[in-house]
């Protein structure tokens, strides 16, 4: 039986989830807010597709779904939202979705495109050196340490950190950290590139940020700490 993880904080909407999920023969791991989500959809847990809600009550949903990816949870992601803009569908596929349904919704569509999401199943990740990010704080740790990010560097970090031992382009990573058609010179990114490894030097991270020049970011780790 494949599990669908469903992180929803409106109770109507979560219990016709839950319902028609679980008669169209899924399994429904349910969370209320971000800090659920990042416990019951951990890479731990066996999660097939995740349903995630943007306007949660203790963070953004895509800042939930960068952090779990970062964290090697790579299950396909929905947005399920009420946000409805151009800029919204957008800076929720630059965060990771690889689907994004508006409210309200036809509850048969929503299965649909959940059944097309559970046959693609996961894409495989790399881990990142205990490097974990919390979206709710945002903030970077390992076990030597805890450091608070601005959303800006939270974001291009978790971009970055989502696929490791891939190369990020820039403009993927500006486009998980700045609003569509914001106007972001190079000077701009590496500043905040420097920035965070910086940050991730003073807690003491195994994994660090290499620039590949004229592409954009890879993850790498320091073999000496």
């Amino acid at each position: 039986m494949l599990t669908i993880g469903v992180c929803e904080d409106q109770e109507s909407i979560r219990t016709i989830l839950v319902r028609g999920l679980k008669q169209a023969g899924y399994d429904v791991v349910v969370a209320h807010n971000g800090r659920e989500a990042l416990r019951q959809f951990s890479p731990d847990n066996n999660i097939h597709v995740i349903v995630m809600d943007i306007g949660l009550p203790d963070a953004d949903g895509r800042d939930v779904v960068q952090a779990l990816k970062s964290a090697g949870q790579h299950a396909p992601v929905l947005f399920l939202t009420a946000l409805d803009a151009t800029q919204d569908h957008l800076s929720g596929f630059a965060a990771g979705a690889d689907d994004y349904v508006t409210k309200p919704f036809e509850l048969k569509v929503l299965l649909a495109r959940l059944d097309v999401l559970a046959r693609r199943g996961p894409t495989p990740g790399l881990a990142t050196g205990g490097l974990t990010l919390d979206p709710i704080s945002h903030s970077a740790r390992t076990p030597a340490g805890q450091v608070r990010l601005s959303p800006t560097e939270f974001r291009m970090l978790a971009a970055i950190t989502a696929r490791p031992g891939e190369v990020v382009r820039r403009r993927s990573v500006i486009a998980a950290a700045w609003p569509d058609g914001a106007i972001v010179n190079d000077n701009t990114v590496d500043s905040f590139i420097r920035r965070l490894r910086t940050k991730l030097e003073s807690i003491g991270s195994e994994a660090g940020i290499e620039t590949i020049r004229g592409v954009g970011f890879t993850m790498t780790r320091n073999t000496e700490k």
